[in-house]
């Protein structure tokens, strides 16, 4: 099993955007999961191995985007709108995701919104 790369995360301020991205193999559903500190890891949005997105937490609905590249074996985020409160730890993995101790966990990419 191979453990998943994140990338994009970084400081922004309140309404500004990013995009995180994910090196994935397109042959499964991917998710996005967050954890904030001190609160539990938690499903922000997924998306079918064709490339259909599902499962948005009610939080992000309407500012944040999942969508892959399967020919770049890539799943990405875009985050809009951010808020303060979207600050967090995002991990990609698989959807639904393995069990905490997976190796397929990576280290995830810092996101702080912040004025």
């Amino acid at each position: 099993q191979v453990q998943l790369v994140e990338s994009g995360g970084g400081l922004v301020q309140p309404g500004g955007s990013l995009r995180l991205s994910c090196a994935a193999s397109g042959s499964i559903a991917m998710g996005w999961y967050r954890q904030a500190p001190g609160k539990q890891r938690g499903l922000v949005a997924a998306i079918t191995s064709g490339g259909i997105p599902t499962n948005y937490a009610d939080s992000v609905k309407g500012r944040f985007t999942i969508s892959r590249d399967n020919a770049k074996n890539t799943v990405y985020l875009q985050m809009n709108s951010l808020k303060p409160e979207d600050t967090a730890v995002y991990y990609c993995n698989s959807y639904p995701p393995p069990g905490p101790r997976s190796p397929t966990w990576g280290q995830g990419t810092q996101v702080t919104v912040s004025s």
